[in-house]
């Protein structure tokens, strides 16, 4: 169960524009799997996604992965006038109907100021949506992380969040017993 939950979290929070979406999960309850359930999934036509799996990164260099990602030149360094630019095409890709959807997994492994300055993204809207919606996966460590006083207002901007449990026992059979029969195991 919370596994669709942290699914439907995905679509609704994307679909719906609501800006930061949080999905928590300790080490190998399928954050990744929901992840790529959703990506599978998703339409794509109007969909724009950014998949960033080295969260360990600048916020300049963030914006640079961003800009390579949706075929923006990169003009300046200047972190400023980049997310002005961004702005600027972001509202291109909304007037054209498209969707930009960020997901940075492994949350926890990005650094603090990253995070910090990742909350300027949310600015960047219209009177009635986000123009860019970022999800950010990680494991409990990373909401740990959103309890620093200097992330307080980053963790007031997730709109919506979702916590995997590990499968219980009953679960953990019926997976098996699903993976075998996908495998080719007659019952």
């Amino acid at each position: 169960p919370s596994h669709k939950e942290a699914l439907a979290t995905m679509i609704y929070g994307i679909d719906k524009r609501k800006g930061f979406i949080a999905i928590v999960g300790g080490v190998g309850v399928g954050k990744t799997t929901v992840l790529r359930s959703y990506l599978e999934t998703a339409n794509r036509e109007k969909l724009k996604i950014i998949y960033i799996f080295n969260a360990n990164v600048t916020f300049d260099n963030l914006l640079k992965t961003i800009f390579n990602d949706l075929g923006i030149a990169i003009e300046t360094d200047d972190v400023f006038m980049m997310v002005n630019k961004l702005h600027q095409a972001l509202i291109e890709e909304y007037r054209q109907g498209n969707n930009v959807v960020l997901i940075i997994d492994e949350a926890q492994n990005m650094p603090v100021d990253t995070l910090e300055n990742l909350r300027m993204l949310s600015n960047l809207e219209t009177s009635s949506d986000k123009l860019i919606q970022i999800a950010l996966v990680g494991q409990p460590e990373f909401d740990e992380m959103l309890n620093l006083h200097q992330l307080r207002q980053l963790k007031q901007r997730i709109a919506i969040r979702a916590n995997i449990k590990p499968l219980t026992e009953e679960e953990s059979f019926a997976y098996i017993a699903h993976r075998l029969s996908k495998a080719g195991l007659a019952a």
